[in-house]
């Protein structure tokens, strides 16, 4: 019956579900196929602002925790543990070097930071903001780590993943 039904569109001129299905993923390809060829390719040396700048952030976050385990800071309390400000920092670090170098890795790297940053503001906005002010700033923070991920989507595909030898 499923079958008389598609035959009757074909003969009144209507394309069947697979068809509108291929046309819709056939101009989807198009576009994405001049996207790809709208892309310069960075040149050698040349970094996308928007990297700079997570390079820069990156470098000022491995740089506090080591400056606040330097000076002393308690956390909760406690000082932390040496592999508490460790793991931190060299991954910040590594990082902010890795973008700083625009390469591929670093910024799919600091993407993923930017998506679990968004996830537990969204979390927090709903579960434990009770003040105005915590959920300005909760709102500030999704807006920013928000706008911080669209620029460097981007950003990635200039970069351009590395080839295998």
């Amino acid at each position: 019956m499923a079958e008389d039904r598609q035959k009757r569109k074909r003969r009144d001129g209507a394309p069947t579900p697979r068809e509108r299905i291929e046309r819709g993923y056939a101009r989807a390809e198009q576009r994405n196929r001049e996207a790809r060829e709208g892309l310069t390719p960075l040149a050698k040396g040349e970094r996308p602002l928007v990297v700079t700048i997570g390079a820069v952030v990156s470098g000022l976050i491995a740089a506090s925790v080591l400056v606040g385990y330097l000076v002393g800071l308690a956390v909760d309390g406690d000082k932390p543990e040496p592999a508490q400000i460790l793991v931190p920092t060299l991954l910040m670090g590594t990082m902010a070097w890795g973008l700083w170098r625009a390469r591929y890795w670093a910024v799919l790297g600091f993407q993923v930071l930017l998506i679990l940053l968004i996830f537990s503001a969204v979390f927090g906005l709903a579960a434990q903001a009770a003040t105005v002010a915590q959920v300005g700033a909760t709102l500030g923070l999704l807006a920013v780590s928000g706008t911080f991920f669209y620029f460097m989507v981007k950003a990635m595909a200039r970069v351009q993943m590395p080839t295998r030898k």
